[in-house]
């Protein structure tokens, strides 16, 4: 199992030195990639419960985030091995063919790197302050996928759809790879699942137990067979939302809170379900770039040292 890293994006570390410094230091340390996630605003009454968290409650630093793309461009442009990725954009907040835009410049700075996590989001009032409504989701998504294929691998252009209107043309530059980078979706009902069997690179799920992670990718994989694609094609890229308590957490506790040796037992469990790739997302714990790459040093010393 590989492990990528949260960018410095959110709370205290949002800031373009410690995006600097922690692409960096990540690059050299041999982690695998780099991977931003997407939030515009946090309501002071919000209308929607946050789902991967217990209590339903934002966490306090993700009241102040960069711009996911910016961020990994910044790293990207610092960096020379690691893989920068999106966990995840709210796919139905962008015009598509400007996503596939952004993307594919992402993708040609970084010199190939990219990967693209795509999901739907939840929150309603950010939905409703990028003036998007929050309908028909899944049918957005679909179609977002249909413009993203075709910018990326077609000679010439053609798209008539709900959301856009592609006119016969060229779109150019392609991506690195002519296939376009590899697009993981985050999904967790039956029809989402179904989509990353049918269309998807891989799965990435957040906020689940890790007890949760294995019998739903084990259904994805299944499903896959039956749209007739290879299930050992598919990537299972965990994100590990990491809270580090002083003392263990006694009884019921999400994963990957805790003691650091219960969150170094919960990645040891992750492995075991079969993830190709762990995210650690320690922001709420740490205050600065040098804390933040201890911890994360001090989460994965163990598991390669069993490993």
């Amino acid at each position: 199992m590989h492990y990528g890293l949260a960018l410095p994006q959110v709370g205290a570390l949002a800031q373009p030195d410690a995006v600097r410094t922690v692409a960096a230091a990540a690059d050299a340390a041999g982690f695998s990639s780099l991977w931003a996630l997407d939030r515009v605003l946090a309501p002071v009454s919000p209308r929607t419960a946050y789902p991967a968290s217990p209590d339903g409650v934002l966490p306090i630093e993700q009241h102040t985030v960069l711009d996911p793309l910016g961020a990994l461009t910044l790293a990207a442009a610092v960096t020379e091995r690691i893989r920068v990725g999106t966990n995840v954009l709210v796919a139905p907040w962008y015009a598509p063919v400007l996503l596939a835009r952004s993307l594919t410049t992402l993708d040609l700075i970084s010199g190939g790197r990219l990967t693209v996590g795509l999901g739907l989001g939840w929150s309603a009032d950010e939905y409703a302050a990028v003036g998007v409504p929050q309908r028909d989701l899944a049918v957005s998504l679909e179609e977002t996928l249909d413009v993203l294929h075709a910018v990326w691998t077609d000679d010439v252009v053609e798209h008539r759809g709900r959301r856009s209107l592609i006119a016969p043309s060229t779109v150019e530059p392609k991506p690195s790879r002519r296939s376009g980078p590899p697009v993981l979706l985050a999904a967790y009902t039956p029809a989402g699942l179904d989509r990353v069997a049918r269309r998807a690179d891989g799965w990435t799920p957040a906020g689940l137990p890790v007890a949760a992670i294995a019998p739903m990718f084990a259904a994805v994989r299944d499903a896959a067979v039956g749209h007739g694609r290879d299930p050992d094609a598919l990537q299972l890229v965990v994100r590990a939302n990491i809270k580090v308590t002083d003392r263990p957490i006694e009884g019921d506790r999400p994963s990957y809170w805790g003691s650091i040796e219960q969150i170094v037992d919960d990645l040891a469990a992750t492995r075991a379900t079969g993830a190709h790739e762990v995210i650690l997302d320690a922001q709420g714990s740490v205050a600065t770039a040098a804390e933040y790459l201890g911890l994360l040093e001090a989460l994965v010393a163990p598991a390669v040292a069993v490993a």
